[in-house]
């Protein structure tokens, strides 16, 4: 199983993770990885880490589609890709409704058609075997009744297959992950019932297809402190990271089989109920995504994972010396 350190959003001048992420690589963690909702890019922390470091590999769980053209994305990625010597791990993802039509002012319509699309073009770019077109409905090359021309990227990619993840969580996204993409980035994953709930989905992937699961690890004698931190994002994700009628989130824990529990929650949430919303969650739920409690416990809670599909440990949570030295320990051996 390969480790890696999940950062999250960039929020301020103050969270620069450069002595983090040197440490990690230090440590012998494969990967570090940013993210992107509504305010910081996943992009250019990346490039910040990337000139300071030179092993560790640089991933965005996740860079939003509506975000950019996939023209642009294939841009940043390859450039991204020269400047830290091949290093890019590049995960991509639909996002949701509230944030695509809210932020980005477009509308989520077909997003696995849009993604299979985006990957395509994408691909075309970096493989620079002719000017790139594309004849789909959401990213037509060239634009129709225009006087635009298919064009070649003037950059040579420094490798034609970066490597690609999908940010999935519905069964027919994860599908789509394992028939077109390197890996699949799951932002909640439930080792014992990943099967379950994903094992036909996964069934076309390829032997060397990365599972890359985000796992929120502390490191906390009192495992009941360390589960009301878990809790506390997950009160945010259920209840709020969505629209009422359309959470994706949500939809996920109710198929790890707390529907009831979920909807709840969700509705305690948009009431303004939100310290009952927290009150909410199942124990069961908080410690099954995560790896929490005292070293030796993480240790025993570890096997599940091992004996899941997940293939990399991106670990959200541990930031300095001590912890990540007992997480790599434990996960590494």
């Amino acid at each position: 199983m390969k480790l890696g350190l999940n950062l999250g959003y960039w929020q301020r001048s103050a969270d620069d993770a450069t002595e983090t992420v040197q440490l990690a690589e230090r440590l012998g963690y494969d990967s570090v990885w940013t993210a992107e909702a509504y305010g910081s890019d996943a992009f250019t922390p990346l490039a910040w880490y990337g000139a300071r470091t030179s092993r560790i590999k640089l991933g965005t769980s996740v860079a939003q589609i509506s975000a950019r053209t996939p023209v642009a994305t294939a841009m940043t990625a390859m450039t991204l890709d020269h400047l830290t010597g091949g290093r890019l791990l590049l995960g991509i993802g639909a996002s949701g409704p509230q944030v695509v039509e809210g932020w980005y002012g477009q509308r989520f319509a077909q997003p696995l058609a849009r993604t299979r699309e985006y990957v395509d073009i994408m691909r075309k770019v970096w493989r620079r075997e002719e000017p790139v077109t594309n004849d789909g409905r959401h990213y037509p090359l060239p634009l129709p009744d225009s006087i635009g021309k298919p064009l070649k990227s003037i950059t040579h990619p420094l490798r034609a297959d970066i490597p690609l993840y999908l940010g999935a969580e519905g069964p027919k996204n994860v599908a789509l992950s394992a028939e077109i993409a390197d890996g699949w980035l799951p932002l909640f994953a439930f080792p014992s019932k990943i099967q379950e709930m994903y094992g036909e989905a996964l069934s076309g992937a390829h032997a060397d297809f990365d599972i890359a699961a985000m796992v929120m690890v502390i490191i906390n004698d009192d495992v009941k402190q360390a589960l009301n931190t878990v809790k506390m994002m997950l009160t945010l994700y259920i209840g709020g990271m969505g629209a009422k009628q359309r959470n994706f989130h949500a939809d996920i824990i109710g198929r790890m089989g707390f529907a009831d529990a979920a909807e709840h929650i969700q509705a305690l949430y948009l009431s303004g109920k939100k310290d009952e919303a927290f009150h909410a969650i199942p124990d069961e739920l908080a410690d099954g995504i995560s790896l929490v409690g005292p070293a030796g416990r993480i240790k025993e809670r570890l096997e599940a994972w091992r004996a899941s599909p997940v293939t990399s440990l991106l670990v959200m949570g541990p930031r300095d010396e001590q912890s990540l030295t007992t997480v790599r320990d434990l996960v590494l051996g």
